[in-house]
Formats: C-alpha cells, structure tokens, sequence
C-alpha cells in the first residue's frame, strides 16, 4: 500500500468540495480549482469527519504509482485554496531589475528591450523591491511554470551569477580564464 496514497487529506471547515463524474471540485479563501482523476481511482468524501480518502483497485504497477499521486494533487489543491502557493525570484547583476504596473512585469536584464510578463488569470505578481519578484496563486503547478518561464528568460550565469534566481538556489560559480603572468617575449 502506498504510504502517501493511504494517508486522508484534511479538509479545512472553509474550505467547499464537490465530487462528481470523476472530476473534484474544490473551493476555498484563495481560489477555486478542478480535477479531473483517473477513472481506476476511488475518491470518497466524508463531509462529517472533514477528509478526502483516495482508494485503489489493485496492486498493479499504474495504480501504486496514480494512488499517491492522486492524493497528493488533492491536497495540493485543498492547501492552495485555503492557504496558497507562492515562489520568490530574485534579480541579480548590475542594472538588472523589475518592475510592475497593473499585472504586467517588465523585467531588464541586460537585453535592449525589457522583458513584459502579463501575469495569467488565477496568478498575482508582487515586486516588493526591484530586485525581487514574488508569484502567488492557487494552483501550485501554475505557480511553478510561471516562476520557471520567468526564469528562463535569463538564467543565472557560472561566471559572474548574473540572472534571475529562485530565491536560495545555489548557483554553481567556474573560475573564469587565469592570467599568465608573464610577457611573451
């Protein structure tokens, strides 16, 4: 039995869930999300007792590995509506920095034009100092992909760490040419 997929998923009293047609429906505080789960797994609703339980068939390798997976969307969207997701980046280099007006990020980073980030439906960008950027939302996959399309668009560089960071990632420095020393002669 997988120890994850066994394991109940806590409801808290704000928020709502709808379980129909093999599809959940979850609502909180912070938003409103929807899944759609395997056909082969069970989700059962105790309303009294507050908890989501997910069941498998069988033993067979496709159900272990949908069993704990299903259970942890589920309670991936039960926190994101009630508490909510949020990634922080950090802009490093000089003259690198963001800013934002209405829900449009502009982002300079060393190219001729800055970079413009309209945030999606469901994501709230906040840039509480030019040097960092912080993405808040409900559904916790969307929040990664944003934060990893942002990034992407200037990755941190070995020599000098110069970019756009996830904030406390490690970047990998390389010692840069060594000088010689010496005058050709």
């Amino acid at each position: 039995m997988s120890r994850i997929g066994k394991q109940p998923v806590v409801v808290p009293k704000s928020v709502t869930v709808n379980l129909a047609d093999g599809e959940i429906k979850v609502k909180g505080p912070k938003g409103e999300l929807e899944f759609r789960f395997h056909p082969a797994m069970t989700v059962a609703f105790d309303s009294g007792e507050g908890k989501i339980s997910v069941t498998r068939p069988n033993n067979e390798r496709l159900n272990r590995s949908l069993h704990g997976l299903t259970r942890n969307l589920i309670a991936n969207m039960i926190k994101g509506v009630s508490d909510g997701f949020s990634k922080t980046l950090e802009v490093v280099g000089i003259g690198y920095q963001a800013s934002l007006k209405g829900n449009v990020l502009n982002v300079a980073v060393g190219w001729a034009n800055p970079l413009v980030f309209e945030a999606p439906p469901g994501i709230t960008i906040e840039v509480p100092d030019p040097t960092h950027i912080v993405i808040k939302g409900a559904d916790k996959q969307l929040v990664g992909q944003v934060a990893a399309d942002i990034r992407k668009q200037r990755k941190p560089e070995p020599y000098k760490g110069k970019g756009i960071r996830y904030q406390g990632e490690q970047v990998r420095r390389k010692a840069g040419k060594a000088f010689a020393g010496g005058a050709a002669s």
